[in-house]
């Protein structure tokens, strides 16, 4: 059942501009948005929103942003279909359709007080990129922080200078590795499964954040539950085919659960038994 009452706002589409474009991956482009008048989105860690290229279509992309960053926002779009295809071709200057944010996303007041592990595999570091650096611009806050990133190859490696500033923090526990080594890779090769186990942590007051590809949570999961991690207490960002953002195309529906709208976050005790969640 759909418990969010939408607002009118959810269906209007706003024109933005792009500020800045950049291919960063083979796959992947950074693009840095802004509304209207430097209208704030005004969005939490881990929701989305739904953008439009005029005469294609419409994708839902998270927010790779902190709210912390006013005036604009930030999107990393894979090369995927028709539409994101088409803003792989967006450069500064250009115009695209807005909705949003929509959807659940990390509640910063929940975690707030508490040791925070975030597990970030693949292009899972974009919506968490979001948490990730409002946690740092917001440091006192939380207690405890331990970052775990993993991805196929060095190249593949999203947000690599910014990835290096984490790993030079001394408030941040960082650990980084890749599946497959080549010459210019000097660290961990290995699952990002295979960190784990080398985390230090206090279980009753942890909480696991894990955003990555499916193929990862079943086996994270499984080592964090090792690791006596409550299952409330392990939070998980799922991805789904959103086609319209507000629960009305069914798309994205696991079970009678709206992804759009009480997803993309849920903790693990939430999900655990919908067999079409994980």
């Amino acid at each position: 059942m759909k418990t969010e009452t939408l607002k009118e706002s959810s269906y209007i589409t706003k024109a933005a501009k792009v500020l800045r474009a950049k291919k960063v991956t083979e796959m992947e482009k950074f693009l840095e948005i802004t509304l209207p008048g430097g209208e704030s989105l005004d969005h939490e860690p881990g929701q989305f929103v739904m953008v439009a290229i005029p005469g294609i279509g419409e994708a839902p992309i998270s927010v790779s942003s902190s709210p912390t960053k006013r005036g604009s926002f930030d999107l990393v779009v894979r090369n995927a279909g028709a539409v994101t295809a088409a803003m792989h071709k967006l450069e500064a200057g250009d115009t695209v359709g807005i909705r949003g944010p929509f959807g659940r996303g990390f509640s910063t007041q929940i975690l707030e007080g508490n040791d925070l592990l975030f597990v970030a595999g693949g292009l899972g570091i974009v919506p968490l990129r979001s948490l990730i650096n409002y946690v740092i611009d917001n440091r006192r806050d939380f207690g405890k922080v331990s970052l775990l990133l993993g991805c196929k190859t060095s190249k593949d490696m999203l947000f690599g200078d910014e990835v290096s500033e984490w790993g030079k923090r001394l408030d941040v526990n960082f650990s980084c590795t890749v599946d497959r080594s080549d010459p210019e890779w000097k660290g961990n090769v290995g699952l990002i499964t295979t960190l784990i186990p080398g985390v230090t942590l206090t279980p009753d007051r942890t909480f696991a954040v894990v955003v990555g590809p499916p193929i990862m949570y079943k086996f994270v999961i499984q080592e964090l539950l090792r690791k006596k991690i409550p299952e409330r207490q392990i939070i998980l960002s799922l991805e789904r085919h959103m086609k319209c953002g507000v629960g009305k195309c069914g798309h994205c529906q696991m079970n009678g659960v709206y992804c759009c709208q009480e997803g993309p976050v849920f903790n693990y005790e939430e999900i655990k038994n919908n067999i079409e969640a994980l």
